[in-house]
């Protein structure tokens, strides 16, 4: 086995043909429109909540700025409940809002929050709770909105993973109060950069909109202290090209995953996720678990053994965001109280998968895997 010459990254943009683009550049330079909710920026908010299935959605120039307006929108304070496993940008926007985060416990079968250590977070000052679609599989949704109704929580979903996820016959993002989707470079429909959040009335959509653009509501009439994070035109027209490709590119990753699958099956100590119920899934990410003892070498051995052969795959996530300097401090962050959360993220590697990713690539990695010790 040969080390590949070129390096192969955990993922890959996938890009129109460059000529697909062109025409919706040459719009915008004729019309001279280049943001503050262009026709491209409209076209592609309805665009969006149609292939969605989701009432309304407002566009973003990234995922972390709609995640820390969603909380502005709902007047989130105080604290909120959510998951140490997952992107930074995560907890960030609760640091943003000036918000604790109360860290809880994940469920070992996909790494979500764990409804049932939610419970016993909440305090008096605990206003919402943040889980994370970690991975594009969802969360015990039903479980977590009970609890919410029970104590009169909202419920915010990053939902960064998970474009174009169906549950039970509903697009995921129909649940909870809010939920978040981001369009970076890395995910399965992006816009270079982007995000957004969709929401399920009109006039939570015009708050939205209101907070995405310095607060505006009119010419000269300013209703709060809004921001500027509205996705320009360049951006959007991207997502309509994009968007023309999504299930060709989603039927290209299921073909990658299904032969990961097949390939590391039968080797000991390497783990992977189940499939998940109920679940039209995007194939975002394919994690494996390497447990140290029977597999005979850690997880950051074969991370570096990959590494020698050029192939680059990412530990997400670790480490835990609650074990970063400005979270280590609070009593949440004890990794005596997140168990299951440590022990994922010393043992996960996401594998490289991107729909250009070739059967030869899959079989090198998986080569690699089975014969490391």
């Amino acid at each position: 086995m040969k080390k590949l010459n070129n390096p192969i990254y955990v993922t890959q943009p996938s890009l129109p043909e460059l000529e697909e683009f062109i025409p919706y550049l040459q719009q915008i330079w004729n019309n001279k429109i280049l943001t503050n909710n262009g026709p491209f920026h409209q076209q592609l908010e309805k665009e969006l909540a149609e292939f969605l299935g989701v009432p309304f959605i407002s566009l973003f120039a990234n995922g972390t700025l709609a995640l820390v307006t969603a909380l502005q929108a709902l007047r989130i304070t105080g604290e909120v409940i959510t998951t140490p496993y997952s992107f930074v940008a995560t907890t960030h926007s609760l640091w943003w809002n000036n918000i604790k985060p109360l860290f809880v416990d994940i469920e070992p079968e996909f790494g979500n929050i764990d409804p049932e250590k939610i419970e016993a977070a909440i305090t008096p000052k605990t206003t919402a709770i943040l889980p994370v679609h970690v991975y594009g599989n969802p969360c015990k949704i039903e479980r977590i909105q009970e609890i919410a109704d029970i104590y009169g929580l909202k419920v915010i979903y990053d939902a960064a993973h998970c474009f174009g996820v169906n549950y039970k016959n509903q697009g995921i993002c129909n649940f909870g109060d809010l939920s978040i989707l981001s369009f970076h470079a890395t995910k399965v429909f992006n816009t270079m950069e982007g995000g957004a959040i969709v929401c399920h009335d009109e006039a939570t959509k015009k708050r939205i909109d209101y907070l995405k653009n310095f607060g505006f509501a009119g010419e000269t009439s300013v209703m709060a202290p809004g921001i500027n994070s509205k996705m320009n035109e360049m951006q959007a027209a991207l997502g309509l090209v994009q968007l023309k490709h999504y299930q060709e590119n989603i039927t290209k990753r299921k073909a990658i995953v299904d032969s990961y699958r097949e390939k590391l099956a039968n080797i000991q100590g390497i783990t992977m996720l189940p499939l998940p119920e109920s679940t039209d899934s995007n194939h975002s990410y394919f994690p494996i678990f390497v447990d140290e003892i029977a597999y005979g070498m850690g997880r950051d051995q074969l991370y570096e053994k990959l590494k020698q052969n050029n192939i680059f795959a990412r530990r997400y996530f670790y480490p835990l965001i609650s074990e970063f300097p400005m979270y280590k401090g609070l009593d949440s962050a004890n990794t005596a109280n997140l168990p299951v959360a440590e022990k994922l993220a010393n043992q996960v590697i996401c594998l490289p998968l991107y729909p250009q990713l070739s059967i030869g690539h899959i079989a090198n990695i998986s080569d690699i895997i089975n014969n490391a010790k």
